[in-house]
């Protein structure tokens, strides 16, 4: 992928942040005699710790995918890219003052992605998978009112459950992240975009912003 200075994340933080609030992830591994793999699910940063020196992503696949045939084969801890998309939008060139100006110019595509490459692992533990279930249930249920907990249901049918999936940890190498938004622009056309984003597209504040490179001090 291009990676041009100006749209880099610089910081992980940033990355993390996406990561946080975009966690279905695109996930693309490799087996060495085998297809290009590419499986779709949500994943947990698990940052680095004393125990575990690397950040993490984890998360689960059916027992059922062709992946889990390598489990505890020679070819576990693959090489593996998990793709996370932020907010993303068509930028047409009618927004632009420009176009009325002197018509020199084109259609974009502004977004936030953040590409986490690491190796792939999977793991066939019952409290392994149990704990990472309930980090899962407990990130995505935990704005409800009246949130779901994994000891709502029977122990005898989660556990069922639990035997029809296999754990994903992908211990993080490299972690890119690139915010494309017409940083580039001038101030004027970033304006323009910001507008076209909430008032044709109906974008909230916060995306607009975003996808328009608008700093706070600007918006």
């Amino acid at each position: 992928m291009h990676w041009p200075v100006q749209f880099r994340m610089q910081e992980h933080a940033a990355c993390h942040r996406l990561i946080g609030t975009a966690p279905f992830a695109t996930l693309i591994s490799t087996i060495p005699g085998a297809q290009l793999n590419a499986d779709h699910l949500p994943l947990l940063l698990m940052p680095a710790s004393d125990d575990q020196g690397q950040d993490r992503l984890v998360g689960h696949i059916a027992r059922a995918n062709p992946l889990t045939k390598h489990l505890g084969s020679a070819v576990d801890h693959v090489e593996a890219l998990a793709i996370f998309h932020g907010p993303h939008a068509y930028i047409t060139p009618s927004w632009y003052p420009a176009k009325r100006e002197h018509g020199k110019v084109v259609p974009t595509w502004n977004y936030q992605v953040v590409h986490a490459h690491g190796r792939l692992r999977l793991i066939d533990d019952t409290d392994w998978l149990r704990d990472v279930v309930t980090a899962l249930t407990e990130r995505f249920e935990g704005d409800r009112q009246s949130p779901w907990r994994v000891s709502d249901a029977p122990d005898e049918y989660l556990a069922a459950m639990c035997r029809a999936i296999v754990g994903v940890e992908i211990t993080i190498e490299r972690l890119e992240g690139k915010h494309k938004a017409s940083q580039h622009k001038p101030l004027a056309e970033r304006q323009a975009i910001q507008r076209g984003l909430r008032v044709e597209y109906g974008y909230g504040d916060q995306d607009a912003a975003c996808l328009s490179g608008m700093t706070p001090s600007e918006s």
